[in-house]
């Protein structure tokens, strides 16, 4: 079965949009339900040298208390460039229709505050 994935207007604008200044340690989260975790997880693990090769640089995987099929997953990055190519990969949408992923991917990107 082929999953479609849908990305807002706006966030196809966020992921596109040029930027002026390379920034250093973008975090990307994103969002989803997946169909089963264990079965995400399996796919998700394995796509880690894929991942690296991708530009990330570290990543974390939470999940909802009361609902255990919403995934949030972090990855870090060195710069937003690299961030901005990983969300929209080819190969990373592939992993998600595969991991069994059944929602639009909530997708947002940060960099840490200094005090």
């Amino acid at each position: 079965m082929v999953r479609h994935f849908l990305i807002t207007t706006a966030l196809v604008a966020a992921i596109q949009a040029p930027t002026l200044a390379h920034a250093e340690d973008v975090r990307m989260f994103i969002r989803h339900e997946v169909t089963d975790y264990a079965s995400w997880r399996k796919v998700y693990d394995a796509f880690d040298t894929e991942r690296r090769d991708l530009g990330v640089t570290a990543h974390a995987v939470y999940r909802l208390v009361e609902q255990p099929n919403d995934v949030t997953v972090w990855h870090e990055f060195k710069t937003i460039e690299a961030a901005r190519a990983f969300a929209v990969s080819p190969n990373l949408k592939r992993a998600m229709q595969n991991a069994g992923v059944k929602s639009a991917p909530q997708v947002w990107f940060v960099r840490a505050v200094e005090k």
